[in-house]
């Protein structure tokens, strides 16, 4: 039965009985399709990178100009400008996050699962083919990140749906796993992509490869194709073995669906109107505070959407689900989750080409002058061999976070890791300080890479502890819709990040990114400590 009869995993005779076997199944079954998602979602820092090495060895290869005049970009302006596809691919996959927040209530999480891996496949097809032609035009990528945000929305329904599955006692581990082995998505597809690009997988129908430096052949459409069969598989598991919960008014399968769709578009919406004023110039508008109004004006449309055109009975059901706003420690977790969260999505979306543009090039002479223009380094570090370390660490350590909050209190948890992760913060924002000021950046690559690690560990872990915080705080009826939403918001560091990172580059002065995060965690840390981990705070957890 794809809808069950009954659910009542605080009765212990119940859970027992059936409801363990068949929540483990769920389970068992959304961890893979949350990997998937997260995979499709963030590789477009990988593709940004492979694009990027191409047109330097190639200048004739994927030569972009878009809105430049017809003009070619060059140097930092052309990293600059590769940064544009993580972030919108960040920015789609935040805002769609906002309707799956609360889409598991309306649609039911079979429904979902099965209709977010039939989505995915679109970008994945539609990358593969853009990727096999080196004069696709730059704007197609942008709509293919656009909808590849459909993987990163699925977080929230994913983790809001699981939650329903668990008892209370439970749902530290039960989320920590979901989360933590979802969100290695990023670590396989980083690990796997750069071996998967060396060779023609797909024989004919995957085009011919290009050619690399060094000689070397390359077929990167296959880091977007290899995802179709993937999913194709994962996706029949969730409609054949998940279930749908009776508390969840989604009606039959067709019905649902199109809820699904629909709530989808109006995510869509909010996300288009926020790609739009991304890409337009604003004049002499300050880009960091053109970046953050982006994000607010993206919310707001969509926010927006959902209240006004969806029908009456979808309408109903979100007005109650709404009550969430009413309650300040929505905010509240909302500020804390995106340090933990953002963080962890942001840096992994970003970390890819970060290398490359630390590293891989040198802008001083040997004399410490300033090069009129950056060149390769040829000393650089081989970053496929690295890059999947960090989100791998980040993503498996999670359930770590989630145990040690079930055994210690979430707030504790979060309060010890914020430390470390302002400290590993600043480390890092030095060594790359000192790397973008000398001839030989490669000789503080390791220090970096290490305290970076740490960093991944500390986001992980806090995104376990403050998750595990949430279902304390509130009820079972809203902690679904704020872990939804909490996470939605904090997805917003899959385009931030990478946003603030390709500011910083362009001027020169990457570390400044890391120091402002730093100041972030800091104010962090002192709301966790006043709302719930001093003695006599308003909601000990």
């Amino acid at each position: 039965m794809k809808t069950l009869a009954r659910w009542d995993v605080e009765n212990e005779e119940f859970w027992k009985s059936e409801g363990q076997s068949i929540a483990i199944r769920n389970l068992v079954i959304s961890i893979p399709n949350l990997l998937c998602g997260f995979a499709v979602w963030l590789y477009w820092g990988m593709v940004a990178k492979f694009i990027q090495k191409l047109h330097f060895t190639r200048p004739d290869v994927f030569d972009f100009t878009f809105m430049n005049n017809g003009a070619s970009y060059e140097g930092d302006e052309y990293r600059a400008l590769l940064f544009t596809l993580p972030a919108v691919a960040g920015l789609a996959g935040a805002t769609l996050r906002i309707p799956n927040s609360f889409m598991i209530a309306i649609c039911g999480g079979r429904n979902v699962k099965f209709m977010t891996a039939l989505l995915l496949m679109l970008p994945a097809i539609g990358a593969g083919m853009a990727l096999k032609n080196p004069d696709t035009p730059f704007h197609i990528f942008i709509i293919l990140a656009a909808l590849s945000g459909v993987g990163g929305g699925a977080f929230a329904s994913s983790m809001s749906n699981i939650s329903f599955f668990f008892p209370k006692r439970m749902q530290g581990l039960s989320l920590g796993l979901n989360a933590g082995l979802g969100n290695a998505g990023v670590s396989v597809m980083q690990f796997l992509l750069p071996w998967v690009i060396t060779f023609g997988a797909f024989g004919a129908m995957g085009g011919d490869p290009y050619e690399g430096a060094a000689g070397s052949t390359v077929w990167v459409q296959n880091a977007a194709l290899v995802w179709v069969p993937i999913l194709a598989t994962f996706g029949v598991l969730a409609f054949l073995g998940m279930n749908n919960l009776p508390q969840h008014k989604c009606g039959p399968t067709p019905v649902a669906v199109g809820k699904y769709l629909w709530l989808t578009l109006l995510g869509f919406l909010g996300a288009t109107v926020g790609i739009i004023l991304l890409i337009a110039p604003w004049g002499g508008f300050p880009v960091l505070l053109k970046t953050f109004l982006v994000l607010v004006v993206a919310v707001i449309v969509t926010l927006l959407a959902m209240r006004f055109l969806t029908p009456k009975e979808t309408k109903e059901n979100l007005v109650g689900q709404f009550a969430i706003f009413r309650n300040k420690h929505n905010w509240v977790m909302t500020w804390l989750y995106t340090m933990t969260f953002g963080s962890f999505i942001g840096y992994a979306n970003a970390f890819p080409k970060l290398i490359d543009d630390v590293f891989g090039v040198i802008r001083v002479a040997e004399d410490g002058s300033p090069l009129a223009e950056a060149i390769s380094n040829p000393g650089a570090p081989v970053s496929a061999k690295f890059i999947w370390i960090g989100a791998g660490v980040g993503a498996l350590i999670r359930p770590l976070g989630g145990w040690l909050s079930d055994k210690l209190g979430g707030a504790r948890v979060t309060h010890w890791d914020t430390i470390i992760m302002i400290g590993a913060t600043i480390g890092a924002g030095y060594f790359v300080s000192l790397a973008s000021r000398s001839a030989t950046p490669e000789k503080f690559f390791i220090p970096f890479l290490l305290l970076f690690i740490l960093l991944f560990a500390t986001t992980g872990i806090g995104n376990g502890s403050t998750f595990r915080m949430i279902p304390i705080i509130f009820s079972k009826e809203h902690a679904g819709p704020v872990l939804g939403w909490t996470s939605a918001i904090a997805a917003y560091g899959a385009y931030l990040i990478p946003k603030i990172f390709a500011t910083q580059i362009k001027a020169g002065t990457p570390a400044y990114a890391l120091y402002g995060f730093a100041l972030y965690y800091l104010s962090c840390l002192v709301v966790n400590w006043w709302f719930y981990a001093r003695k006599g705070a308003e909601v000990p957890c």
